[in-house]
């Protein structure tokens, strides 16, 4: 074998170690890669209790209920499912029910659910796509037709 035969081989090995190694690690992200759970996704995929995760979708209507020392609980819910969500501190200005939300923290039973961080809408015609895409998916999204007119 000649000199530059072994520099190929050994670039070849290289290439096929890396190629290995960057498929073991996106197959073990599989699950992880999402940038938010629906409630409905949380119910399909049986979630364990204290997992942590994203989840998106709108506020309920009536459900937002503030307690004490900055407590405030609300339903966040898709077409098919809702949620509960705990959360401890100031929630964004924009935030108010029926809008897009999401909240990241854990899981903490089945339809039950403690947020360290909320994010809102900033404006009124914005919602996290990710949360607009699985709306739309499950055909509870009416977005366009509601949304303002865009201006020129």
């Amino acid at each position: 074998m000649t000199r530059k035969q072994r520099r190929l081989t050994l670039i070849g090995v290289a290439g096929c170690v890396l190629a290995i190694a960057l498929g073991l690690v996106l197959y073990a992200m599989n699950d992880t890669i999402v940038f938010f759970n629906s409630p409905a996704d949380i119910q399909a995929k049986n979630v364990q209790p204290g997992t942590r995760i994203r989840l998106g979708g709108l506020v309920k209507e009536g459900s937002v209920q503030r307690g004490s020392d900055q407590q405030i609980t609300f339903e966040v819910m898709d077409a098919q499912a809702a949620i509960q969500v705990s959360y401890k501190g100031l929630l964004p200005d924009l935030f108010r029910e029926g809008q897009g939300v999401v909240a990241e923290g854990v899981l903490v039973g089945p339809g039950a659910f403690r947020a360290d961080s909320v994010l809102a809408k900033h404006d009124e015609n914005y919602m996290p796509r990710e949360v607009a895409d699985t709306l739309k998916k499950q055909g509870h999204w009416m977005g366009e037709a509601n949304a303002a007119p865009k201006t020129q």
